[in-house]
């Protein structure tokens, strides 16, 4: 079965995957070699989790930024929606 590269995964796939491989880890019973390759592949997903928050924070900052520039409405709670 050939693994998605992290970059192509959506953050909760990846961060799916990353809970499956601390699990697997902390378990300990696998090879060394295998640790290593799933510690690797651990670090890749990590990266990509923290990229997709940085992007999604950066995202927010600017519909904050937008929204506090907005100029102020008077609400109507008996408007129709």
């Amino acid at each position: 079965m050939s693994r998605k590269k992290p970059e192509n995964l959506s953050f909760e796939e990846a961060l799916s995957e990353l809970e499956t491989l601390v699990d697997h880890l902390e378990q300990g019973e696998i090879s060394l070699e295998d640790s290593l390759k799933s510690f690797e592949r651990g670090v890749a997903l990590t990266r990509s989790c923290q990229q997709a928050l940085s992007e999604a924070e950066q995202k927010v900052r600017i519909l904050n930024e937008k929204t506090l520039d907005a100029e102020t409405e008077a609400f109507d709670a008996d408007a129709p929606d």
